[in-house]
């Protein structure tokens, strides 16, 4: 029997299998740093490294273990000769200077480290972070002993043509880098200061614009994303990306990166007319420091890949791609490109090896999937059973309806596997357009062969290898019949590749097997399903087929849908292009629409308008509030008084009416009763007090009392401002119920209980007749009413 394996074993079997996991990475640089042995944190590193490539974290940490021991003095620098070209982080470059700079601390070697920092600001000098180098490269300059004049001098212009690179650019220190620039060259020589400060203004100038401008940008970016961790030693904390979730947070990230990588290639600091090399060299670095941070989201590969491209560096641009498709080798945007550039090169064997690629790695991820569903419906199953044998007060909960119904998860699982099974079949449609591209109509039919023998193979691949036989090969309306037909053996079941089918038999105006067809499938499917295919058949008869046939049709759709209204059926029979004068003209829509759209505007127009009436007098009210008077009370005197006035928090035109609202309902009043003109009192008012009423004795009444102002409800001014930007009625589109439907269904509802017996349905409103009763509702129009997706 073999020994358990350690912690360190098992990690590192299981980050072969799942090597996207940053937290076990960090666990098991760990365990083989704390074990001492330099071969397993060799080993270690290495692994991770070619994992998350470029990662300055693990970098520094990686050579932090051999920096202090001079023993490991060639592995230092063979790691920093490894690591230092392809990285962007300043922090590296920082720890390679401090250590050329202890290995070479005498007089003699200056001239190695003064190489070393011209190497160093040559390939890093330009980020925003880079600025304590530009500052330490200064000082060793200044810290140079000189015995001549002339040596002085040397000194001197080293300092100068380093201070004049630096502060034109945008450093966090570059104020401070332009005060000792002014400061030296005065010291120097005041004459030549003035001049030389004079060219460089305008440098300076846009340099500190540009870095207050990177900082606006990327300061509101959730992380500091041009800064890297900044503790040199062999205990760094190690930084890795995670696998995206697409989240909001992280599709925000993904917005700001490119906004950011966008407006470097505006070239804010104009380097394009002094040195286009620099200018493509910072913009380079950019896109390689995006690329760690953002390795796992291939619309950044993509960018690096298209920008490279422009400048004109095709074969960095392969690079590049290749190294996003090792990064997300499931990315058909990266696979999609990848195999496109090498199409224009010719480059025909490595496309199809590109698509083999591609293929394979989705093959795998749907059979993982798949893999997945089975055994989540297995443990489903296990648990369901386990369950079937606790007590009674499990049993009962177990009998709710709720308990059985699956979690949305659950649901979308077989979902999810459709999707992933189509997106499949595009890779193959993909493969065989180039088949046809670039070696014609053998190799396209060739890649479908393949995909035929492929159980992931979706219908879409049918369809496309017909249709590009239709529309590419001599036989093509013969062939595209053939495949379609061999795809029916297999995808009998959808009805999107059945209603596909037929359409292509239509177009082809093949009218025998398009009605064999048909017959042939329509009883196969349940009427909600096969709804598409009686839409479809019935178009097609509606305008080539004879009237009779057209009858004939109309009467078994009416057997299969009996609630569907004539009225319907008729319109779309006398419809052509979305043209239904029934419904516009019979069935006075377009009259409704622009009455609704009338009223809504005058309305609308009516209230945001000031209220001219109360101001002017009685009697001098406009016309607008003529119009609504049946829809809009009047304004009390006293609305302004008690507050009720427009918000200032909110405009004027809050209170929109809305078109097709029905107006206020009046109040209710007897049948028998003579309504009294509006100044009489109102009819719920409470009876008027014994003094108004003559007493017995014909005593005359006491005068009246003043009439009381009537108190008027109103709403507070956020609600109503709510409900005047609430959307029309007349714009809704979705379904519309019945009411007698609902009704019978509410009414036959068996509703479980644990308490008590089931009470019995009622019985359903007789109908006349064998068949149910026809369902003579408004017709909608054209898509309305209870019809399902049109095709």
């Amino acid at each position: 029997m073999s020994p358990p394996l350690t912690e360190y074993e098992a990690l590192s079997a299981q980050l072969k299998q799942q090597p996207h996991d940053p937290n076990a990475w960090k666990r098991l640089i760990s365990l083989a740093e704390e074990s001492g042995n330099l071969d397993k944190i060799r080993a270690s590193f290495d692994a991770l490294l070619q994992q998350y490539p470029n990662t300055s974290s693990a970098q520094i940490r990686y050579i932090g273990h051999f920096l202090q021991d001079p023993l490991y003095c060639d592995e230092t620098e063979d790691l920093f000769k490894k690591f230092l070209v392809k990285s962007p982080e300043v922090d590296l470059w920082k720890l390679y200077l401090t250590y050329v700079r202890r290995v070479n601390a005498t007089p003699s070697t200056r001239d190695a480290v003064h190489k070393s920092y011209e190497f160093a600001v040559k390939h890093i000098g330009h980020d925003k972070d880079s600025g304590d180098i530009w500052r330490d490269y200064i000082q060793f300059l200044r810290s140079g002993e000189t015995t001549t004049t002339w040596e002085e001098q040397q000194k001197m212009d080293a300092l100068r043509k380093v201070y004049h690179r630096a502060v034109q650019i945008p450093l966090e220190c570059v104020e401070t880098l332009w005060q000792e620039l002014e400061s030296f060259e005065n010291n120097l020589n005041r004459i030549t200061a003035k001049k030389f400060m004079s060219d460089l203004t305008s440098g300076y100038i846009q340099a500190r614009t540009t870095f207050r401008q990177i900082i606006k940008i990327t300061n509101h970016m959730g992380m500091t994303i041009l800064s890297s961790p900044r503790v040199p030693s062999t205990r760094t904390e190690l930084v890795l990306p995670a696998l995206p979730t697409f989240n909001v947070s992280e599709r925000m990230l993904v917005g700001k990166w490119k906004s950011y990588l966008k407006w470097e290639e505006t070239d804010p600091l104009m380097l394009e007319e002094k040195d286009k090399s620099v200018l493509v060299s910072r913009i380079q670095s950019i896109y390689r420091k995006a690329l760690i941070r953002m390795r796992y989201y291939p619309e950044i590969w993509f960018m690096a890949y298209t920008w490279l491209n422009s400048v004109g560096k095709h074969d960095e641009a392969i690079m590049i791609l290749k190294a996003g498709i090792e990064a997300n080798p499931a990315s058909y945007l990266l696979a999609f490109a990848y195999a496109e550039a090498f199409e224009v090169k010719e480059a025909f064997a490595e496309v199809h090896s590109q698509y083999d690629r591609l293929l394979g790695v989705l093959r795998a991820k749907l059979e993982e999937l798949e893999a997945r569903i089975k055994t989540e419906a297995y443990q489903d199953a296990s648990n369901s059973s386990t369950s079937a044998d606790l007590g009674d007060l499990n049993s009962q909960s177990q009998s709710s309806p709720l308990s059985k119904q699956p979690s949305d998860e659950k649901r979308h699982k077989p979902s999810e596997l459709r999707e992933r099974r189509t997106e499949y079949g595009l890779a193959y449609n993909m493969y065989m357009r180039f088949g046809r591209r670039a070696e014609g109509t053998k190799s396209s039919r060739a890649i479908f062969g393949r995909a035929r023998q492929d159980r992931w193979t979706p219908w879409e691949v049918y369809e496309a290898a017909a249709l590009m036989e239709y529309h590419c090969s001599q036989d093509g309306a013969w062939v595209g019949s053939r495949i379609f037909e061999k795809g029916l053996q297999r995808f009998a079941d959808d009805v999107e590749f059945v209603l596909r089918y037929l359409s292509f038999l239509i177009s082809i105006n093949d009218k025998i097997n398009a009605h064999a067809l048909f017959e042939r499938v329509i009883s196969t499917f349940v009427p909600d399903r096969a709804r598409p295919l009686w839409e479809l058949w019935a178009r097609y008869q509606y305008q080539y087929g004879d009237l009779n046939t057209s009858l004939q049709l109309e009467k078994r759709i009416a057997e299969v849908y009996p609630l569907d209204p004539p009225i319907k059926r008729f319109a779309q029979r006398h419809t052509h292009l979305g043209t239904d004068a029934i419904a516009a003209q019979d069935l006075g829509f377009t009259l409704a629409r622009k009455a609704s759209k009338t009223g809504a505007q005058t309305l609308e127009n009516a209230i945001i308008a000031p209220s001219n009436s109360g101001s002017r007098g009685n009697g001098g009210g406009s016309g607008s509030n003529n119009n609504i008077a049946s829809h809009k009370r009047a304004v009390s005197p006293d609305y302004r008084e008690r507050g009720g006035g427009v918000s200032e928090d909110y405009p004027q035109s809050h209170k929109r009416t809305r078109g097709m609202s029905p107006p206020p309902p009046r109040i209710k009043r007897d049948r028998n009763r003579w309504d009294p003109p509006p100044s009489s009192r109102r009819r719920h008012s409470p009876p008027p007090p014994s003094w108004e009423r003559e007493g017995r004795d014909g005593a005359p009444l006491p005068p009246p009392r003043e009439k009381e102002k009537p108190k008027v409800a109103s709403l507070p001014n956020v609600i109503s401002w709510f409900i005047g930007e609430l959307p029309t009625p007349s714009s809704f589109d979705g379904p519309v119920f019945e009411t007698e439907d609902l009704m019978n269904l509410f009414r036959n509802a068996v509703i479980p209980s644990s308490g008590r017996s089931k009470s019995p349905p009622l019985p359903t409103p007789p109908r006349t007749g064998s068949r149910l009763s026809p369902d003579y509702g408004p017709y909608q129009g054209p898509g309305g009413g209870r019809v399902g997706r049109r095709h």
